[in-house]
C-alpha cells in the first residue's frame, strides 16, 4: 500500500462536523485509493494535451 495522500485529521474533522459520525482508519486507505486513481486520470489528460503540468481542468468527471 502507498502512503496516505489525505490529511486524516482534516477528513475526520470534516466528517464529524458534517454528520457527527466517527471515521474508521480504513476509510483513509479507501480515500487514498480514490485520490490516486483520480491523479492518474488527470496525469493522462495532461499528457494527452501535450502538457507537463497537471491542471485543475485535468480533474473532471
Amino acid at each position: 500500500m502507498s502512503d496516505t495522500l489525505v490529511v486524516a485529521s482534516k477528513v475526520k474533522a470534516y466528517i464529524k462536523k458534517q454528520s457527527q459520525m466517527s471515521t474508521s482508519a480504513s476509510a483513509m486507505a479507501a480515500l487514498t485509493k480514490i485520490v490516486e486513481e483520480e491523479c492518474h486520470k488527470a496525469i493522462e489528460n495532461a499528457r494527452r494535451d501535450g502538457r507537463k503540468t497537471v491542471m485543475d481542468r485535468d480533474f473532471h468527471r
